[in-house]
């Protein structure tokens, strides 16, 4: 037991700090997916399947990284992220958009005005993990210097 304490800890864990995500994305099967995969890595995820569903949870909790489809019913992506915008202008650092649409005018042009960090459907395991790294890197960054 005492020789677990003094092992240095691996890439996969974050110094006993579990990140939160929020992952909103209409195809359940998907959301299941990445879950159990983001699970497996330490994260703790909540899934949401609309922006309406992601808007309550954000209320309730301030995310670590937040992963949004940009096409899903009652509220898309650019929707939510506005109102996001709104409400908790500090959580926008901390999107992933994920959209399978990356061909969309529409789509393109608003991520480029949000400067926004994109994967195009489907997502390889170890670019979707270097993202949320990256995303969490970015906001431990902004903490520490304020």
């Amino acid at each position: 037991m005492a020789d677990q304490l003094n092992t240095p800890a691996t890439h996969d864990s974050t110094d006993l700090d579990i990140k939160s995500i929020l992952l909103l994305d209409d195809d359940i099967e998907l959301a299941d997916t990445l879950k159990l995969l983001l699970e497996s890595r330490n994260f703790l995820v909540t899934t949401v399947k609309n922006g309406v569903e992601g808007l309550h949870e954000v209320m309730a909790l301030d995310f670590d990284v937040v992963m949004c489809d940009m096409m899903m019913p009652t509220m898309p992506g650019d929707m939510f992220y506005l109102a996001v915008q709104r409400t908790k202008p500090h959580l926008c650092k901390r999107f992933i958009f994920i959209t399978g649409h990356s061909d969309n005018p529409k789509i393109n042009e608003f991520l480029k005005k949000v400067n926004a960090m994109v994967l195009t459907k489907p997502v390889g395991t170890e670019e979707l993990i270097r993202a949320i790294s990256f995303v969490i890197k970015q906001g431990e960054t902004a903490q520490q210097l304020r």
